[in-house]
C-alpha cells in the first residue's frame, strides 16, 4: 500500500541524514523524498512516499517523532490530500512521431519546453498515476531521458501542520 508522510522539521544541518538513516536502519525503501524550506526559513517540509501497510507507517511515524529537530509528522490520507509530481522527459522527435507527442502533451496538459529537430523535452505535472500513464504513452515513441521530482502533498481544506 502506498503511503505519504509529511514531516515538518527545523531547517538545520543533519536533519535529512537522520531521517533517511532511520529508514535505512529499519530496512524500509523510500519511493520518493522531497523537501524544501517553507514560508518560514527556519523550517522545512519533507514529503516521503513509500510502500507499506498501516503498521509499518505507524511505526515509522512514531520513530520520526522522536528524532531531534522534527516538529510534526503526519500520515496524509489519499482521499483527504492533494498530491502532485513534476517530470521532465526528453523524447525522440521524428517526422513520424512529432504529431503523436504533441497530441499526448495536449491530452495530458503537458508543456513542450524544448524543441529541436531530433528531441522534444516535455514537462508534465499531476498525480503520480498521471505521470506513469504519460510515460507509458511516450515509451514506444522513444524516451531518451527523464527526471521525476517525487511527490509533494498537502491535506485538503483548512487543516495545517503546526509550527
Amino acid at each position: 500500500m502506498k503511503s505519504v508522510i509529511s514531516v515538518y522539521v527545523e531547517n538545520k544541518y543533519g536533519v535529512v541524514a537522520r531521517i533517511t538513516g532511520l529508514f535505512l536502519r529499519k530496512g524500509f525503501n523510500i519511493d520518493s523524498f522531497t523537501g524544501r524550506e517553507t514560508d518560514d526559513e527556519r523550517f522545512s517540509r519533507i514529503t516521503i512516499s513509500l510502500n507499506g501497510d498501516d503498521f509499518v507507517c505507524n511505526q515509522l511515524i512514531n520513530q520520526l517523532k522522536k528524532l531531534h529537530n522534527v516538529k510534526q509528522v503526519k500520515l496524509l490520507k489519499q482521499d483527504s490530500s492533494v498530491e502532485r509530481e513534476l517530470m521532465l522527459v526528453k523524447v525522440k522527435n521524428t517526422p513520424e512521431n512529432r504529431n503523436e507527442i504533441m497530441a499526448a502533451a495536449d491530452i495530458y496538459r503537458a508543456k513542450i519546453i524544448d524543441y529541436t529537430t531530433d528531441i522534444m523535452c516535455v514537462e508534465v505535472t499531476g498525480e503520480p498515476n498521471k505521470i506513469d500513464a504519460f510515460i507509458k504513452v511516450m515509451k514506444p515513441l522513444g524516451i531518451i531521458e527523464m527526471c521525476r521530482t517525487g511527490v509533494v502533498a498537502l491535506e485538503r481544506g483548512s487543516s495545517i501542520m503546526e509550527k
